[in-house]
């Protein structure tokens, strides 16, 4: 039988990070980051290398000093807690099973640190065993185990003891494409069946996007957006979220008008565009916008009527099976991408045709410069 845990208030706050900073000589690795996990919730730092999310990973795990703030876990100040004090679980990228301990041991292990007795040892662990499907290999060594069926078991070890968190470090970078995919399902399955809190540590769009309550997005040792996938990928609020969340169209347009939360944008190749945003705007200032490839609707050019359409011109078209990319050129030095399902209508667009884009209010986005700045 699957683990059960006590059922979970959402509202209470599991982790809160409070102005943390860590510095490297001149460097700053980590600045001023703010940040809380819920009950219940996964919570994944994303960014590219060198973007601060392992070092905040380590911080709340005790595995690295803080230079200032302060880590609260449970309501505790665990700042300058050691590790084994934390009440945390790790899953690491290279398992860290031991070679020598049968699955059954390597699950045991934590429990028996903390002197559980042999009865309680023996149901905590078959449970854990069952919850990740894996109860047929207990008495099997790592070495027999795939690389999946390795993670999952570390995945069992972290879970075993019901820890307050569960921390994530790149857990399936190390593993191919197919059986990634399958082990992001699992985890993702795991987590909400027994409303595991986890914070999750990668650099992979789509494993953030599939495994997360809410994405903390992160550049250059500063949290740049922090909001549900959908936040990051329909509203991205700076350049840098919109540029690495997802394929995107980025274009700089001149402030022509407003009306309430209304904008009116001279786009490229003098388009009209009219746009939606609560960014205080002024007439005659130059932002940067953005358009989802797949919010940009491909028509024939004889269908232009109205505003929010940009004539083109088909510069290249790729078949991605169930998907088609077109490449269209819209002024003589800049370049949209529309993504549509494939269909028999498709192919109808040709490289050389010229066409029309259409595109809603709401989904030409205006960016802020950086987290801090100015549109």
């Amino acid at each position: 039988m699957p683990i059960e845990l006590q059922s979970q208030d959402n509202c209470q706050t599991k982790l809160k990070l409070s102005g943390v900073s860590k510095r490297y000589g001149e460097v700053d690795a980590l600045v001023d980051a703010n940040l809380l996990v819920r009950k219940g919730e996964c919570v994944t730092l994303l960014g590219p290398s060198g973007s601060g999310k392992t070092t905040l990973l380590n911080i709340v795990a005790g595995l690295l000093p803080l230079d200032e703030g302060d880590v609260w876990i449970e309501d505790k100040l665990s700042t300058h807690l050691p590790p084994y004090e934390r009440d945390i679980g790790m899953v690491f990228q290279n398992y860290a099973l031991f070679p020598h301990m049968s699955v059954y041991e390597n699950i045991a292990f934590p429990l028996r640190m903390r002197r559980k007795g042999k009865a309680d040892i023996r149901k905590r662990v078959l449970n854990a065993l069952a919850t990740v499907s894996l109860a047929d290999k207990a008495e099997r060594m790592p070495a027999e185990l795939s690389g999946g069926q390795q993670q999952r078991i570390a995945l069992a070890r972290a879970l075993v003891y019901e820890p307050s968190i569960i921390l994530m470090d790149e857990p399936l970078a190390a593993l191919d494409k197919k059986l990634r995919e399958q082990l992001q399902l699992e985890v993702r399955r795991v987590q909400r069946q027994l409303g595991v809190t986890m914070l999750h540590v990668t650099h992979d769009q789509q494993e953030a996007l599939l495994l997360s309550d809410r994405i903390c997005l992160m550049n250059d040792g500063h949290i740049e957006q922090v909001g549900t996938p959908n936040d990051l990928y329909f509203r991205p609020r700076t350049h840098f979220a919109a540029d690495f969340i997802g394929e995107s169209n980025i274009f700089a347009a001149d402030v022509l008008g407003l009306s309430g939360r209304g904008v009116v944008l001279r786009g490229p190749g003098g388009c009209r565009l009219r746009a939606e945003t609560d960014l205080p705007l002024s007439p005659g200032e130059t932002v940067k916008a953005m358009i989802r490839p797949e919010r940009l609707r491909l028509q024939a050019i004889d269908q232009v009527q109205g505003e929010n359409q940009i004539v083109a011109r088909v510069a290249e078209k790729i078949f991605l099976g169930e998907a088609t990319k077109y490449y269209v050129s819209v002024a003589p030095d800049h370049t949209f991408v529309c993504k549509t399902l494939t269909s028999s209508q498709a192919s109808v667009c040709a490289p050389g045709e010229r066409v029309s884009l259409a595109v809603d209010a709401e989904s030409i986005i205006i960016l802020l410069d950086s987290a801090s700045g100015a549109p």
